[in-house]
């Protein structure tokens, strides 16, 4: 008699495991798009805008060729080749993904004054479904344009994914990349030897130092969007003018400076000059085609 009490307590158990057996096999045959999977998990399905591109980045201290630089931060006429080296090699900047983000920063410094070069890098990553890599660099160059208040770029809106040089006209550049770019034609105002300076801005507050023609504006020669911006500022040792050059390259932005500093009030560092310079430069860079 206990040993057939016992037979059917066994039997319900098995009919238990079976059906928990059961209910894991149905789960998992559910497979990634089953309603228990969750952003996150492994196997968990996720789409993304489309991909940019430009896929690395390059080695920024070894991308701007020795010509440019000696053009850039002339040295002394008595400096040795060793003390030249050293300067023209560059100092990388830190960041914390070089697979996003690299730059490079050189420096120039003599008794009259000092000069700067920074050269910066940046792939831009969309990680919103809607949203592809360059449509979010787009947005990115538009912000920076429109904080340096260039004319025609500031109406631009950075969340519509316009192009703020688009918005300046009706006509415009194909949004593609390399092969859509204009040839390295002089932009028109381009600087030119022959321009004056500008004025130091009232007060030794910092401000907009230039002519008309060399004003902070929109440049029509370079990847997909381009501006050049240009600051003029006196203190109480100096005065200096930092010159800005942004440019996207579909999902790259790269970011040139360039400034002056001169410890003679009455020597104020020409826009034509090193506009111009970091004009060229910008140009440099767009014709290597810097990723892949």
């Amino acid at each position: 008699m206990q040993r057939r009490a016992y037979a059917p307590a066994a039997a319900l158990a098995a009919a238990v495991l079976t059906t928990a057996l059961a209910g894991c096999s149905g789960n998992s045959a559910s497979g990634p798009g089953g309603d228990d999977s969750k952003p996150g998990q492994l196997g968990a399905s996720a789409s993304g805008g489309a991909p940019g591109k430009y896929h690395s980045l390059p080695e920024p201290c070894g991308y701007v060729s020795p010509a440019t630089l000696r053009r850039m931060l002339p040295g002394a006429e008595d400096e040795s080749e060793e003390e030249a080296e050293r300067r023209y090699r560059g100092q990388a900047t830190i960041t914390y993904d070089t697979d996003r983000r690299v730059g490079c920063r050189w420096k120039l410094e003599t008794p009259e004054g000092t000069r700067h070069l920074t050269v910066d890098f940046e792939r831009v990553v969309s990680y919103q479904t809607d949203l592809s890599d360059e449509d979010r660099a787009r947005q990115l160059y538009a912000r920076l344009a429109t904080a340096a208040n260039i004319p025609a770029a500031a109406s631009a809106s950075p969340s519509s994914g316009t192009s703020p040089s688009a918005a300046a006209s009706a006509g415009a550049k194909p949004q593609g990349g390399a092969g859509d770019r204009k040839q390295s034609a002089p932009v028109s105002g381009a600087p030119t030897p022959s321009s004056t300076a500008g004025s130091t801005a009232p007060g030794g507050s910092a401000g907009k130092g230039t002519d008309a023609e060399l004003a902070p504006r929109v440049l029509d020669d370079l990847g997909d969007d381009a501006f050049v911006d240009d600051e003029l500022a006196t203190t109480g040792t100096g005065v200096h003018r930092d010159i800005k050059v942004v440019f996207r390259s579909s999902n790259v932005l790269v970011t040139i400076t360039y400034d002056q500093w001169s410890t003679d009030k009455a020597h104020i560092p020409s826009s034509a000059d090193l506009q111009g310079k970091a004009h060229a430069l910008a140009r440099e860079l767009d014709a290597g085609h810097f990723g892949n």
